[in-house]
């Protein structure tokens, strides 16, 4: 007898283009939300959208008889921490809340979708940088202490990228984004290499959508410059596909594997270094190679990065040489996570690699 089952989590609209931030309102309008919002923002990204958002919002339920329930509130986060996550719940709890809208980059997001896991709200998310695929997916990421972790949380209702507020937010961001992308290569290898060696459930449609994704952005690599809407354009419906691929599979699977483990890995020894995107994207470099050197997928990986100006060394990443190989040599112990550093590499080989790779 067929028991299989899934439950798939989409957004129900994704609005992507120029000025569509202005349209916040009317996306909120069509969504079946009532009651009072609560904005998720942080400094900059309240200046830039945040206050625009709360005004299209206050506006949306300042009509006849209205009663004032609707008028929306706002908290700004300074760090992402799960204190911050706390404050979020607790602010949106004395608010009465109905649901919440995160307006900023991975920090106001990440927050206010974890917030939402937690009080049972729906959540529309609001990018003002493309720097990564949380902008969809339903998972969070807040680092605590010397380690960060990926935990589920409410996938957007909504999404609604302007792609002139992500043309106009710093490149390294956007290139961040890119990485994280590229990335997905070498996640959806490791995610193979886990069904055929440990009998991982798999899901071909979110495996190729995944690649997919990625090989958009190393062939479009060339074009995507700053200032561009285009490449905004670009970079955003990559990191919506992203997002789509993990929803479909029900797990971070088909974009987080042994590169994102070393990129945890950095995080714990040498903390703020280096963006997250970035990260990934240097270690994509070393765990494709170890996928098989002499298909040159690496190779392709780092010309990519190179062409989008993102770093493809430690050195770019600013951190040191020794450090990059500590975090390839114990990653695996991060989480149980089948990868293709299986039980661990030793620091000869780890070299070996980096060297080989050009990482140091």
């Amino acid at each position: 007898m067929f028991e299989k089952s899934t439950w798939i989590r989409l957004p129900r609209d994704v609005v992507v283009g120029h000025g569509v931030v202005d349209r916040v309102g009317e996306v909120v309008g069509s969504l079946p939300v009532t009651g009072r919002p609560l904005v998720v923002t942080s400094p900059t990204p309240r200046s830039i959208a945040g206050d625009r958002v709360r005004e299209q919002l206050a506006a949306a339920t300042d009509g006849p008889g209205d009663d004032g329930d609707g008028t929306p509130e706002t908290v700004v986060v300074e760090t992402a921490s799960f204190d911050a996550v706390t404050r979020v719940i607790e602010r949106a709890r004395e608010a009465e809340a109905t649901y919440l809208v995160g307006v900023g980059g991975g920090k106001a997001i990440d927050i206010a979708k974890m917030a939402a896991e937690d009080l049972g709200l729906a959540f529309v998310s609001v990018p003002t940088a493309a720097s990564h695929d949380g902008i969809v997916s339903g998972r969070g990421s807040v680092p605590d202490g010397d380690t960060r972790h990926s935990v589920a949380a409410e996938p957007p209702v909504a999404v609604v990228a302007d792609t002139e507020t992500l043309a106009d937010a710093p490149w390294e961001l956007t290139t961040a984004g890119c990485a994280d992308i590229i990335s997905n290569y070498t996640a959806v290898m490791d995610w193979q290499l886990a069904t055929r060696l440990k009998n991982v459930p798999y899901s071909e449609y979110a495996g190729a959508l995944s690649e997919m994704t990625a090989e958009m952005l190393v062939d479009n690599a060339d074009s995507i410059r700053p200032g561009l809407e285009e490449s905004a354009w670009t970079v955003v419906k990559a990191l919506v596909s992203s997002g789509v691929a993990m929803s479909i599979a029900g797990s971070s699977r088909p974009a987080s594997g042994a590169e994102h483990l070393i990129s945890h890995q950095l995080d714990r020894l040498s903390p703020g270094e280096a963006l997250h995107g970035h990260q990934v994207g240097v270690a994509s470099v070393l765990t494709a190679y170890l996928h098989g050197g002499d298909r040159g997928i690496w190779r392709e990986i780092r010309s990519a990065l190179e062409s989008l100006g993102a770093p493809t060394t430690a050195e770019g990443l600013g951190i040191e040489a020794d450090t990059l190989i500590e975090a390839m040599t114990t990653a695996h112990r991060i989480r149980d996570r089948y990868t293709v550093l299986g039980d661990g590499m030793s620091e000869p080989a780890a070299r070996r690699v980096a060297e080989t790779t050009g990482v140091v």
